[in-house]
C-alpha cells in the first residue's frame, strides 16, 4: 500500500495551503490551476495589490449574509486571482482543471466558464450548498463536472 498522495489529493493539499495567505478576515479560500498535472497559477482572496488590507470586515459588520453582495466587498476572490495572474503572465488556463477549498461565487463561476477551465474539484465542506446552487447549475450546463473530494 503505498502512501503517496494521488493527484486530487496532492493539488486539493495545495489549494489549502494557498488559501493561508489569505488576507481576508472573514474567510480563506485557495485556488490552483493545473493542466497535465502542472501548476499553471494559484490563487487566494483578498485585497487587491498595492490596497491596504482590511482592518475589519464590511460585510461582517453591516450583517450581509453569506453568499451576496461581493460587490461591496474589496477582496478578490481566490479563483478569480488565479485567472488573473495567469492572465497577467500570459498563461493560458484553457483546457485547466480549478482545484478550489470551497464553492465558488456566481461570479467567480462566471469567470471559470469564459476562462476555459474543464474540470472544477472542491474541497467537501461543512459550507451549505443553498447559496452555491446557481453556480453548480451554471457549471452543468456549461457542461463542466464538478468533483468533491
Amino acid at each position: 500500500m503505498s502512501i503517496r498522495k494521488d493527484w486530487d489529493e496532492y493539488f486539493i493539499d495545495l489549494a489549502v495551503l494557498v488559501a493561508s495567505r489569505s488576507s481576508c478576515l472573514r474567510r480563506q479560500h485557495g485556488a490552483v490551476i493545473v493542466k497535465d498535472k502542472q501548476i499553471l497559477s494559484t490563487g487566494y482572496n483578498g485585497t487587491p495589490a498595492k490596497i491596504t488590507h482590511c482592518k475589519t470586515c464590511f460585510r461582517e459588520e453591516h450583517n450581509i449574509p453569506h453568499g451576496t453582495m461581493y460587490e461591496l466587498c474589496k477582496s478578490v476572490h481566490a479563483e478569480m486571482n488565479a485567472v488573473v495572474l495567469a492572465a497577467k503572465y500570459g498563461i493560458s488556463v484553457d483546457g485547466a482543471d480549478m482545484y478550489i477549498t470551497g464553492l465558488p461565487c456566481l461570479m467567480c463561476t462566471r469567470v471559470i466558464i469564459n476562462a476555459g477551465i474543464k474540470n472544477v474539484i472542491i474541497l467537501t465542506t461543512d459550507v451549505e450548498d443553498d447559496y452555491a446552487s446557481p453556480s453548480l447549475e451554471l457549471l452543468k450546463e456549461a457542461r463542466i463536472p464538478v468533483r468533491r473530494i
